[in-house]
């Protein structure tokens, strides 16, 4: 069989899906494609990652350590933190240690924790009044720091809150409140210091440390990528206007993708705006899931590749292979795949749907130094193997 070569740079001007159950190697794959991104140099990426894999080293399930990506490319990759003692401890050197102020929260990012922190609908709708009442700004530590008792009920009165849905809010705010990476003020804003490293070429990864909780993940992604998107949609609009040149595409690796892009949610989360945009604004995900029947149909439809491990849900499956043609003929390479190191990429970036053998990541660091899928498929595994998944 011969090399199989995917552009990069098409992979990069549409969002694109990493999908397979738990333990199939979406990290390892994901962290290729990583890779394959940087070296190419046609878009950057900023990662949230939950599980701390990506950034400085990583595990296997054979025990030894991996290289991450700021160990294979230091000047390159950032790693930003929001568990600075954490790093300290894995002897992490960061970049910049996140820290978010009351003052950044907005009821939107109240809005999606609603399931983690078991919200009601009235409750988040008086999150809204209260930012109306007290300014976006200091709503959360103004609502928080209300303590006297007629005071509360003077103000419930007047924005006609039932006590019960302030007590449910405020029970969902304390929460919040005793995450360490939450403060008051923050003393830098973690915003631009993303953007001037991605404005530099400089790959961002945001290491979530001891924060493994969906609570943590779901309000910092938000709130973070809500801003940058805003951030590059001005500049996009700007330099259409001005006939300048437009930011650096971005690409963005969300981990468990289903928890933003549910049905429920994804017209109302920022992720589900990117997807939708289909790059408008130089802004595209890559999405890492093991649960993509969670994932709203339409988000599906728009992402551009995907790379299948092996799933063996049939809700999954169908949710994988929705729009795609000879979906029967698909759904028997993917029910033959190996548990692991094996994956069916098809969509945007291939004329063709391809089933690849990944290569052993951690093995040969010097063979990183490709921009196509051969810096994913091992030539010598691209072989009579793949060439099986196809046989009757």
């Amino acid at each position: 069989m011969p090399d199989i070569y995917t552009p990069i740079d098409k992979t990069s001007k549409r969002s694109n899906g990493v999908f397979g159950k738990s333990g199939t190697g979406k990290t390892f794959l994901t962290r290729l494609l990583l890779i394959g991104i940087l070296q190419k140099r046609q878009a950057v990426s900023l990662v949230f990652d939950m599980h701390n894999e990506y950034g400085w080293e990583g595990g296997s399930e054979k025990g030894y350590k991996v290289k991450g990506l700021k160990q294979l490319f230091p000047s390159q990759v950032a790693i930003f933190s929001l568990d600075e003692e954490g790093s300290k401890r894995r002897r992490v050197k960061t970049d910049f240690i996140v820290r978010i102020g009351y003052d950044e929260i907005e009821p939107e990012d109240i809005q999606l924790l609603c399931q983690t922190l078991n919200l009601t609908d009235a409750s988040v709708q008086a999150a809204y009044q209260l930012a109306h009442e007290f300014g976006d700004r200091q709503w959360l530590e103004t609502t928080l720091s209300t303590k006297d008792k007629e005071e509360t009920k003077e103000l419930l009165s007047r924005l006609n809150i039932h006590e019960s849905t302030y007590r449910n809010l405020r029970r969902g705010l304390e929460m919040l409140r005793r995450l360490p990476f939450l403060v008051p003020k923050s003393p830098d804003n973690p915003v631009q210091r993303i953007l001037e490293y991605l404005d530099r070429g400089i790959n961002v990864i945001l290491e979530f440390g001891r924060y493994e909780d969906f609570t943590a993940y779901i309000l910092v992604a938000n709130l973070l990528t809500r801003r940058i998107h805003a951030q590059y949609r001005e500049r996009k609009e700007r330099a259409l206007g001005e006939d300048t040149t437009p930011p650096r595409p971005l690409v963005i690796t969300i981990e468990e993708a289903h928890r933003f892009l549910n049905p429920q949610l994804s017209n109302q989360t920022i992720f589900g705006i990117i997807a939708r945009e289909m790059r408008k604004y130089n802004v595209t995900l890559l999405t890492v899931d093991q649960r993509p029947s969670g994932i709203d149909a339409e988000v599906m439809s728009q992402l551009g590749t995907k790379i299948t491990c092996l799933l063996d849900n049939e809700k999954d499956i169908d949710s994988v292979l929705s729009g795609a043609s000879g979906k029967s003929e698909l759904k028997t390479v993917l029910s033959r795949l190996e548990t692991k190191q094996q994956a069916l990429v098809f969509g945007h970036a291939v004329p063709m749907p391809v089933p690849i053998k990944v290569r052993e990541y951690g093995t040969d660091y010097k063979q990183f130094g490709q921009t196509d899928l051969s810096a994913i498929v091992s030539e010598a595994q691209q072989s009579q193997e793949a060439e099986d998944l196809w046989a009757d």
